[in-house]
């Protein structure tokens, strides 16, 4: 099979990494993964939410947010209706289970973390171009924490990434473009860390089922994408190591 953009079955869209982005979030990313471009920036606050005061325990959250031209036609944006769409809410919960999985939370200390995860232009994978610069930004922002002396050590010990998977034509394929994720017959997002755990998976048969073999096949093409992955983060983390 000939795929969309010419690349083989089990390979990766171009990805590059821009740390300190923007000025003034503690940590802050911008990934290009193909033609899709997500601003990632981590907000560091003294405080946590209500169900976690006095716990002694830090919180790791997400927000998620299409710009009204990410895509080929206008998306109003969620304030003109005074709440997120559904699946911004569903995809911003997804971002912070995904992240919060790579945190010891007693050792971050009774703040929060919020991850702000901006579309700027889609062409499919965002939520998992959202996970795995999200989990960069966060990163920074707790190696940041540590120079500032406000933590004496890092709280973060996993990488987390993300990575679409799925049937086209009756083919398998890792990361699906727009125009793959458009005609798939069976759509994946599989998140991992790098103890090779599964954190979350999300497949579906857009037009029917799936057998086993093709749900070991995306697996595989998984697996292999998310350790592709982890060394693009750890090169953009100057080779940080997490235990």
């Amino acid at each position: 099979m000939t795929r969309f953009d010419g690349r083989e079955k089990d390979e990766l869209r171009p990805i590059k990494i821009t740390k300190d982005y923007t000025r003034y979030a503690e940590g802050s990313v911008f990934i290009e993964w193909g033609n899709t471009k997500v601003l990632c920036n981590a907000t560091v606050e003294e405080s946590v939410p209500s169900f976690k005061k006095g716990s002694g325990e830090g919180w790791v959250t997400a927000e998620y947010a299409m710009l009204p031209r990410a895509t080929q036609t206008r998306n109003r944006r969620d304030i003109n209706k005074l709440k997120l769409n559904p699946r911004a809410t569903e995809i911003q919960r997804l971002i912070g289970r995904a992240l919060r999985g790579a945190v010891d939370m007693r050792e971050l200390g009774e703040r929060s973390i919020t991850v702000d995860c901006d579309v700027i232009q889609a062409d499919g994978g965002t939520r998992t171009a959202s996970i795995t610069g999200g989990f960069i930004a966060l990163a920074l922002a707790c190696q940041r924490l540590m120079e500032q002396g406000i933590l004496e050590k890092m709280p973060m010990h996993h990488y987390i990434t993300a990575v679409s998977v799925g049937i086209v034509d009756g083919n398998g394929l890792l990361d699906l473009c727009y125009e793959e994720d458009s005609a798939a017959e069976v759509d994946m997002n599989i998140i991992m860390s790098d103890g090779a755990g599964f954190i979350e998976l999300q497949g579906t048969g857009e037009h029917g089922t799936f057998s086993q073999e093709q749900l070991e096949e995306m697996l595989q093409l998984g697996k292999k994408g998310i350790m592709d992955l982890m060394e693009i983060q750890k090169t953009a983390l100057d080779g940080l190591e997490l235990k």
